[in-house]
């Protein structure tokens, strides 16, 4: 049980500005692109540029979250990056990150690997430390340049973003009321040591993973708090593709309307564990005091973490701080043909 209030008191996403569409892909492949991207409710994805990686998009949207929350690298006292892409193996992004803020030595820090929920790990460790006095603020950041093999399926989804949020109990923006967990050991989605791709179980990463996790969680949070999904202004899925969520939201009894503004995924992809803290971000730029907001996370392995958030009357009042909103950021947009997207990601390999 936490002692004091915890809550966001910034938050900024960061998405690169390049995309590929599916039909691009598919072409490449002899495939029916067009019809891959209506199957997953992608229209495009986006694709880091040569010089971005997790380091670099997970700084960008820090640096943008610390100006919303009007505090220097002085006032952070953990940072965690949630990531399945990280590029070191061994060295943490969060450090380096860190650097690039002007944090203080005077601080913890650590990076996490959950899949795509690892970025919704990082919010549930600022808020213990917080909760708890141990800190005053607290810098939770999901972020991925997700990978997708050659012709694979994922290759048509898997993007790049991410989104950094300062958790503290101050000068709130929005409140964070509730959280809770599930966790299963389901191999729906895996990557060994040294392997450039991820493998995943077809179909068996639906029903018995995604659903199961996304449905748990939600439910059992809706049944904690004794509320009910008409309840919320808003509310954010997970979204590995662009049906997923509106099945999931369907079933549990939300609306179109109530998941549309956190449905980043049919304009730039699944960023994996960006996707969720992107979504909330696109909310938050839009909420009105008061605003309820449900968020459930999912990452492979199987997880998921659910969240209830109440906005505040300052929401409305850190627009004017020359952040970029999500739209913003997204809408800048430049495509990449398929020998571009392949040379951005290394596909191309010299001979030795």
């Amino acid at each position: 049980m936490k002692e004091k209030k915890v809550g966001i008191r910034g938050y900024a996403g960061y998405v690169p500005r390049y995309r590929i569409k599916p039909e691009e892909i598919g072409a490449v492949w002899g495939k029916d692109g067009k019809m891959m991207g209506a199957a997953l409710g992608v229209k495009s994805k986006s694709v880091p540029s040569p010089d971005e990686d997790v380091v670099t998009i997970s700084t960008e949207a820090a640096r943008w979250a610390m100006i919303r929350a009007g505090l220097t690298g002085d006032n952070i006292g953990a940072i965690y990056v949630g990531s399945e892409s990280h590029p070191y193996a061994v060295k943490p992004t969060s450090t380096m990150v860190g650097a690039a803020i002007g944090a203080t030595p005077d601080m913890t820090a650590a990076d996490y690997e959950f899949a795509c929920k690892a970025g919704t790990a990082a919010f549930q460790t600022c808020m213990g430390l917080v909760g708890s006095g141990m800190i005053e603020n607290g810098l939770a950041i999901g972020s991925d340049t997700s990978q997708g093999a050659p012709g694979d399926a994922l290759e048509y989804s898997a993007s790049a973003g991410g989104a950094a949020f300062i958790i503290g109990s101050d000068d709130l923006l929005a409140e964070i009321l509730y959280t809770t967990s599930i966790t299963t050991d389901t191999p729906d989605f895996w990557r060994r040591e040294g392997q450039a791709y991820p493998s995943h179980g077809g179909r068996f990463t639906g029903q018995p993973a995604y659903f199961k996790h996304i449905m748990g969680c939600t439910g059992k949070m809706l049944d904690e708090l004794d509320m009910e999904p008409s309840d919320f202004q808003h509310a954010v899925f997970h979204q590995p593709n662009g049906k997923f969520p509106m099945k999931a939201a369907k079933k549990l009894g939300f609306t179109k309307e109530q998941i549309s503004t956190g449905l980043l995924v049919t304009r730039i992809g699944n960023t994996y564990s960006g996707a969720v803290p992107l979504g909330l971000a696109a909310v938050l730029d839009v909420a009105e005091p008061g605003d309820d907001i449900l968020v459930t996370s999912y990452g492979s392995g199987a997880g998921s973490d659910g969240f209830y958030i109440k906005a505040t009357d300052g929401i409305t009042q850190v627009r004017e701080s020359g952040v970029p909103t999500i739209e913003e950021v997204i809408k800048d947009v430049k495509y990449l043909s398929y020998a571009q997207y392949a040379k951005f990601r290394g596909k191309i390999k010299r001979g030795g």
